[in-house]
């Protein structure tokens, strides 16, 4: 995706739910600025999913194009199998698979993993979905919460990806809450639910886990539906970026900000604190930048991000606006602005100061917050922070009507209404006279 939708990130990565595309380095005149290269080696990781598929009584319903639920989740599980990229790193947990007794503090246990998180042996794992068979309790929320165990940690995006035909029977603990958890201890935990047949009260549950960790909801009705949006899911954890973000430290003004070329950074911003950074932006560039802060702690609900960009001499050039990302755990912001060739030059190239050389504008990007800590809530560390940069070439904008236009277009409309005006006078004389005739 590319970050002129500045959008929060990073369902990504952080989220990818937050978090915006990057194009290639742009070279730029002037000081060389710290790259996300130079700062820190990026480690690549291959994909990791894991699908945990609903096994519980109800799965055994035959009202997906006249076959059971299980049997046509377990086609959608062989196809996508067999289509998964050699690179993807893939795990299967199921729920209420197993104890087919009447004693729900026992089913409500009932979810194991079946093929641990890794390289992929596609006869294998067909062969252990294909001998499941619906039995027991649906216990949703611990499973996923065992998912998210299995998925272990890393620095890039883990999805889950849930199939289901019915609520949690097993609450506590409550499926959306332990989504809730699970996105609060950082962000790179996606969910994404598939819900089969669901009635409104599923529906409500599953696109509940999905928006708290900025995953998607579907409802699939048919076969082929579940197996077309089982492999979106799995091929959209492939595109996940698998590049650790720089870590760098803003600073409280922008004179001993540090320079920034285009890249993905993290830093940490303490409540209602301002971090500053630096970007030099040539004539011809825009400058495209969001930032997307993890609550991953209670804040109050009064709270907001502020990303603004700023000449050196402190005159605000654009303010950033939000860009939601469906996430209940991260609040992200984002701003575009081009260089004109008439702007004020801040900083120069000193090896090139002819006037033929483009002249570099030092534009200052200051992440603010407005967040209030709950009561008991530390303040250290700060919050995550994560900023994306790029300066791109300057987008066209289309050409708008000028004075002279706008003259015409005035003119044009009083001779019509003077035409109007006339035409009508004329029909009304004209039957006023044939009324009084008769």
């Amino acid at each position: 995706m590319d970050i002129a939708t500045l959008r929060p990130v990073i369902n990504k990565r952080w989220s990818s739910a937050v978090l915006l595309g990057l194009l290639a380095a742009t070279t730029l005149a002037g000081p060389v600025p710290a790259s996300a290269d130079d700062r820190a080696e990026p480690i690549a990781e291959p994909p990791r999913v894991q699908l945990v598929l609903d096994v519980s009584g109800s799965m055994r319903a035959t009202d997906i194009d006249g076959r059971s639920r299980i049997s046509v989740a377990q086609q959608a599980f062989g196809e996508v199998v067999d289509a998964l990229p050699d690179e993807t790193q893939l795990g299967i947990r199921v729920l209420g698979a197993t104890y087919r007794g009447k004693d729900k503090q026992q089913g409500c246990l009932d979810t194991q993993q079946i093929v641990p998180v890794g390289p992929v042996d596609r006869e294998a794992a067909k062969a252990a979905v294909a001998t499941l068979r619906p039995t027991g309790f649906t216990p949703v929320g611990l499973a996923l919460r065992e998912a998210a165990k299995d998925l272990g940690t890393g620095s890039t995006a883990r999805r889950i990806v849930l199939i289901t035909d019915g609520e949690d029977t097993c609450a506590p603990p409550d499926p959306c809450q332990v989504a809730r958890e699970l996105a609060a201890q950082g962000t790179t935990l996606v969910v994404d639910t598939l819900g089969l047949a669901p009635d409104e009260k599923v529906r409500k549950q599953l696109l509940c886990i999905a928006a708290a960790t900025g995953g998607t909801y579907t409802a699939a009705n048919s076969a082929s539906d579940l197996t077309d949006r089982l492999k979106q899911l799995v091929d959209r954890a492939r595109d996940t970026y698998a590049t650790t973000p720089a870590k760098v430290d803003g600073t409280e003004a922008c004179p001993d900000a540090p320079l920034l070329a285009p890249g993905i950074y993290t830093d940490r911003e303490t409540f209602s604190e301002h971090r500053w950074y630096r970007v030099p932006v040539q004539p011809g560039q825009e400058l495209r930048a969001s930032v997307s802060v993890a609550l991953d702690r209670p804040v109050n609900l009064d709270y907001g991000v502020l990303l603004r960009a700023t000449a050196a001499d402190g005159r605000e050039l654009v303010r950033g606006v939000d860009a939601g990302s469906g996430r209940t755990d991260v609040i992200s912001a984002g701003l575009r602005w081009s260089a004109g060739a008439d702007d004020e030059t801040d900083e120069r190239d000193a090896d090139a100061p002819t006037p033929t050389t483009p002249a570099v504008t030092t534009v200052c990007l200051v992440v603010s917050n407005m967040f209030a800590p709950q009561p008991g809530t530390a303040k250290n560390p700060g919050m995550p922070v994560e900023l994306t940069v790029d300066v791109v070439a300057a987008s066209p904008t289309p050409d708008g009507p000028d004075l002279g236009r706008g003259w015409v277009l005035l003119l044009l409309l009083t001779v019509a209404g003077l035409l109007t005006g006339l035409v009508a006078g004329w029909l009304t004389r004209w039957w006023v006279a044939t009324w009084r005739e008769n």
